[in-house]
């Protein structure tokens, strides 16, 4: 299964660790969600394909938010993890952002999109989504990550909900 975060923040790019900003969340959330069996931090990002995981990230270019990308970011973002996704072939990729979502696939903005599995294929992998665990997040309590992070965990559990 693959992670897939928009960019990385200051922070991150400034150590080398993905999720690495002091209010996010995504380490604590993969252990109390059960997709890893311990707890682990930032920098332990290297140990993810223990358990059967990839992480990237869609823009490889660090900002302090997103509001700086560009929208040739995004399209050269996806290029590149597609063929990613084509060369490496996880049978789920997680996108970890609404608004990561949306712009991979065009929705558009406001429109009703729902936490967990898509109906739509990337490359030939499930789509999931997940909520942004940044702090900066106020779209989501931190119960409802937790609970959208737990129905990842239950589908990569079920071979029915692969393909």
């Amino acid at each position: 299964m693959l992670f897939v975060g928009i960019n990385p923040g200051i922070r991150s790019a400034a150590i080398g660790h993905h999720f690495a900003g002091y209010s996010n969340r995504f380490w604590k959330l993969l252990f109390e969600s059960g997709l890893v069996p311990e707890p682990i931090g930032t920098e332990d990002d290297r140990r993810l394909p223990e358990w059967g995981f990839g992480i990237t990230n869609l823009i490889a270019r660090p900002t302090p938010g997103i509001d700086t990308l560009r929208r040739e970011d995004y399209t050269t973002g996806v290029r590149t993890l597609r063929r990613k996704v084509r060369r490496w072939k996880p049978p789920v990729v997680a996108f970890v952002g609404v608004t990561l979502f949306r712009m991979v696939f065009g929705t558009r903005p406001g429109a009703p999109l729902a936490l967990g599995l898509q109906p739509e294929l990337f490359e030939s992998a499930r789509a999931f989504v997940l909520p942004n665990p940044s702090g900066r997040n106020a779209n989501y309590s931190y119960r409802e990550m937790l609970d959208a992070f737990r129905s990842l965990a239950v589908t990569l559990r079920d071979p029915s909900a692969r393909l």
